[in-house]
């Protein structure tokens, strides 16, 4: 059974990866960080999948560097969280989005890959899916070429086979919810809402494209939301 880091902050898509990896047979360790993320309630859920598949978690702080990410709604307090996906992609010109912290994953995976060459474990996993709506550090493109570039860091001190899987990159979000589906992941064990808080909000960008994927692939959402109206899509 292959010794995997996998990457996992609490969310749909990186728990089900995490339950994904289990059922192919994977020894995981469960990796979230701390970048500065406002919704830092979604490790309280990446802590539960670890519980039930019995996999070691640890949470990484790299809180003091997330105080430098300014200009995105996730790290910079003086950016609030937009509602729905109106403000997504709304210059046009540069299709940005104040719900994406450039180089991200790039940073997240960085920490994996360290403590997968520690750990000599064959595989780092990330549960990136296909969104057109996604970080330019979300596609396939960017998994290939990170790996490329840690073959070259860790070569002579990694295991011989490490490498780097993203089981969903071609999923759309519904598929992962089929999947999930498929194999008993807990759907209200994992966290989606930008904002935080106790309950998810229900109208921010990661929450609409929750309910939506749940729609899409036909299970009912067992999500409660803070908005009475959330599941009422524009």
């Amino acid at each position: 059974m292959p010794k995997t880091v996998a990457i996992v902050s609490g969310g749909l898509d990186s728990v089900t990866m995490a339950y994904h990896l289990r059922a192919q047979g994977h020894t995981l360790h469960l990796l979230s960080v701390n970048y500065g993320q406002r919704h830092l309630v979604e490790h309280e859920f990446a802590a539960k999948a670890a519980g039930a598949l019995g996999a070691s978690h640890d949470i990484v702080d790299l809180s003091p560097v997330g105080r430098l990410l300014s200009g995105s709604s996730l790290t910079d307090p003086a950016v609030d969280v937009p509602d729905h996906k109106k403000p997504d992609h709304a210059d046009g010109a540069s299709g940005t989005s104040p719900n994406v912290v450039p180089n991200r994953n790039a940073l997240l995976l960085s920490v994996a890959f360290a403590v997968a060459v520690a750990q000599q474990a064959e595989a780092v996993a990330v549960g990136v899916v296909d969104d057109l709506q996604a970080a330019p550090d979300s596609n396939a493109a960017f998994i290939d070429s990170f790996l490329a570039m840690e073959r070259i860091a860790t070569r002579g001190y990694a295991h011989p086979d490490l490498n780097l899987t993203a089981p969903l990159v071609r999923l759309r979000k519904s598929d992962v919810v089929s999947l999930g589906e498929e194999l008993g992941v807990p759907w209200t064990d994992t966290w989606s809402c930008f904002r935080g808080g106790t309950l998810q909000c229900g109208r921010c960008a990661a929450c609409t494209e929750r309910q939506e994927a749940f729609r899409d692939a036909g299970v009912t959402d067992p999500t409660t939301y803070r908005t009475s109206d959330s599941k009422e899509l524009p």
